[in-house]
C-alpha cells in the first residue's frame, strides 16, 4: 500500500500539477486509511485487499470519532481518486470506493470582501522593496482571481505588461490567459525594477528574501500583516480575494461563463455558487432602495 500511495502522490505532483498543500492533504488522508487497514487486518494491506466494506468501516470509524462531514467527504474523495489512479495503472480492475455515497454536507457560501474592504486592504504605501512586493502580489490576486498556488508559480515570462495579461498554469496543467487592470499594472511596474535587481537570472515573479520562489505560506503571512495594518477584523485568506474577484464581477453584470474561464473552473456548477451570493446582494439593494420593500 505504501508504494502505491507514493506512486499516486508523485502522479499528483508531477502529472496533475497539484499544489504542495493538496499533495500533503491527500498523503495524510491515505496514510490514515492505511493505518486503519493495518489495524483491521493485523498486517500491512495491499490495494487488492480493499473492498467497499472496508472503506465503509473506515467512514464509520470517522463518524464515531465525530469528524465533520465535510472532512469525511474529503477523505472519501481522496480514496476515490487514489483507487481510480490504481485502476488506470492496471493495479486494480475496479474502484472499491466508487459505490459509496459521500456524506451529505451543507454547501457553504464563499466568503468575500466588499469593495470598500478591498480598497482598505490594498491601500499599501510602499516604504521598502518588501512593501512593493506585497502590493504587487495582493493587487494581482484580486485583479485576476488566481489561486494562491497559481500566483507563486508565475514566472516573469508569463506576465505581459503591455497587454495586461498573465498566462496561468492551473489545476490539471490547464493553461489559461487572464487579464489584469490598471491598479495591478501600476503595482507590478513599481515592483519589477526591485525584483530584477535582486535576482536578474531567476525566473520566478515573486521572490523571498533569499532569492528563492515565494511560497503559499509567505503570501498568507503578507496578507495577514496587511489585514492588521488595514484594521480589518475578519478571517481573510488568499482564496477570499479570489471569491471577492468573482463576486464583484458578477455584481457588475459579468457573464457566468466568462467568470468560469477566468477562474479556471472545470465545471460551471462550481462557478454557480456565486449566483447565490449575488442574489443576497440583490435582495439587500432591493430592501434598501424600493419604497415599498418594508
Amino acid at each position: 500500500m505504501k508504494k502505491a500511495i507514493a506512486a499516486f502522490l508523485r502522479h499528483l505532483a508531477r502529472e496533475r500539477n497539484a499544489s504542495a498543500h493538496t499533495v500533503r492533504a491527500y498523503g495524510e488522508d491515505l496514510a490514515q486509511f492505511s493505518t486503519h487497514l493495518r489495524e483491521e487486518l493485523g498486517r500491512e494491506a495491499t490495494p487488492a485487499d480493499v473492498d467497499h466494506l472496508m472503506i465503509r468501516a473506515f467512514l464509520a470509524r470517522l463518524h464515531r470519532a465525530r469528524l465533520k462531514k465535510t472532512s469525511a467527504a474529503r477523505k472519501l474523495a481522496a480514496l476515490r481518486t487514489f483507487f481510480r489512479f490504481l485502476c488506470r495503472e492496471g493495479v486494480l480492475e475496479s474502484n472499491p470506493a466508487r459505490p459509496l455515497l459521500s456524506p451529505r454536507t451543507e454547501r457553504r457560501m464563499p466568503t468575500h470582501l466588499d469593495e470598500g474592504e478591498v480598497s482598505r486592504l490594498l491601500d499599501i504605501r510602499p516604504e521598502s522593496d518588501a512593501d512593493l512586493r506585497a502590493r504587487a502580489a495582493l493587487e494581482l490576486l484580486y485583479a485576476t482571481g488566481v489561486r494562491c498556488a497559481e500566483l507563486v508559480r508565475l514566472d516573469l515570462a508569463e506576465v505581459d505588461l503591455e497587454a495586461r495579461m498573465i498566462r496561468v498554469l492551473g489545476k490539471g496543467s490547464k493553461e489559461r490567459i487572464v487579464p489584469f487592470g490598471g491598479r495591478a499594472l501600476e503595482a507590478l511596474t513599481a515592483y519589477l525594477p526591485a525584483r530584477l535587481r535582486a535576482a536578474p537570472r531567476t525566473d520566478a515573479l515573486f521572490l523571498n528574501a533569499r532569492g528563492g520562489r515565494l511560497t503559499d505560506r509567505s503570501i498568507r503571512l503578507i496578507l495577514r500583516r496587511q489585514l492588521q495594518k488595514a484594521a480589518l477584523a475578519r478571517r481573510v485568506s488568499p482564496h477570499t480575494l479570489r471569491h471577492s474577484f468573482a463576486t464583484h464581477l458578477l455584481e457588475k453584470g459579468a457573464d457566468l461563463r466568462a467568470i468560469q474561464e477566468l477562474l479556471g473552473h472545470a465545471s460551471l456548477s462550481t462557478t454557480q455558487r456565486y449566483t447565490h451570493v449575488d442574489t443576497r446582494h440583490i435582495l439587500e439593494v432591493y430592501n434598501k432602495a424600493h419604497p415599498r420593500a418594508r
